[in-house]
């Protein structure tokens, strides 16, 4: 398959501005896929359609896009980095313009370990975010009983019109306070907790990803140097995404259960990758 030069700048833009639509388009099905993922003890959800319908009702339409904001944020460079390494290794295997199979799979090695220097920190916060509204789901909910019983002093009159105070509502996780406690308590590899997994699970994506939408984006092409429609792009794209996806899931569950700080009930905590997999799979 001959490969086209393509400029570096443009490969980055291009990167940036894919992420971007994407996350905007699919983050609530990653969402709902995150405290799926993570539902090990108390069962909140029945299913990612069932997660969806909970998650507006309890947290509004906007708490589908809970973290969100990290990945608008981040995706930019994870993408450009993902996509300009691909093109970077692709031309360097390529010999007289032709690129064999075992050529296309280690590019896209090369550009799954590149991008891990931003999708670690930008998962491992991600993931917090995410999970936030189901460690709250998880918390039983207070009875007015229960909590006259709790308050110090005589009990309320039943005849008195004041008003009882509310309990304060537990404040979400935000961004920076999640990057400052990690930075503060482990340093540096806080942030980069987990990055042994996924390595394990974008690495195998990208080696599955790229040369299947090579392929497929280039069949019935009589010239090889024309560029492809884009009805034809875009269902390329979609066919070697869901593959890959379906492929590394396995590998996507380990790494999201290693990289939750925070555990609900009846959840264990894991020592690391093989723990976490032995306990599992096993």
């Amino acid at each position: 398959m001959t490969e086209k030069k393509v400029s570096l700048p443009a490969k980055l833009i291009n990167g940036g501005v894919a992420g971007l639509v994407g996350v905007t388009c699919v983050f609530p099905i990653d969402l709902a896929k995150t405290r799926l993922q993570n539902q090990q003890g108390v069962q909140v959800y029945k299913g990612m359609l069932d997660c969806l319908a909970k998650t507006v009702r309890s947290e509004g339409y906007f708490g589908c896009y809970r973290g969100a904001a990290v990945n608008l944020t981040l995706v930019t460079p994870e993408k450009a980095i993902k996509l300009a390494a691909n093109d970077v290794f692709r031309q360097k295997l390529s010999k007289d313009g032709h690129l064999p199979l075992w050529g296309e799979v280690l590019a896209g090695c090369g550009a799954g370990t590149c991008q891990v220097v931003v999708t670690t920190p930008m998962e491992m916060l991600k993931i917090q975010l995410q999970d936030a509204g189901r460690l709250a789901a998880q918390r039983p909910v207070p009875t007015a009983a229960q909590t006259a019983a709790a308050a110090p002093g005589p009990a309320p009159s039943l005849v008195s019109t004041r008003p009882q105070p509310r309990p304060t509502p537990q404040q979400r996780p935000s961004a920076t306070g999640i990057t400052v406690d990690l930075l503060r308590s482990r340093g540096l590899a806080g942030l980069y907790r987990g990055a042994g997994a996924t390595l394990m699970r974008d690495v195998p994506f990208s080696m599955i990803y790229f040369p299947l939408f090579a392929n497929l984006n280039a069949l019935g092409q009589v010239d090889v140097q024309a560029k492809a429609p884009f009805w034809q792009s875009f269902m390329a794209g979609c066919g070697a995404g869901s593959v890959a996806a379906v492929a590394v899931t396995p590998l996507d569950v380990i790494k999201t259960r290693l990289q939750t700080l925070q555990k609900g009930e009846g959840e264990d905590t894991y020592r690391g990758i093989v723990d976490c997999t032995r306990y599992n799979c096993i």
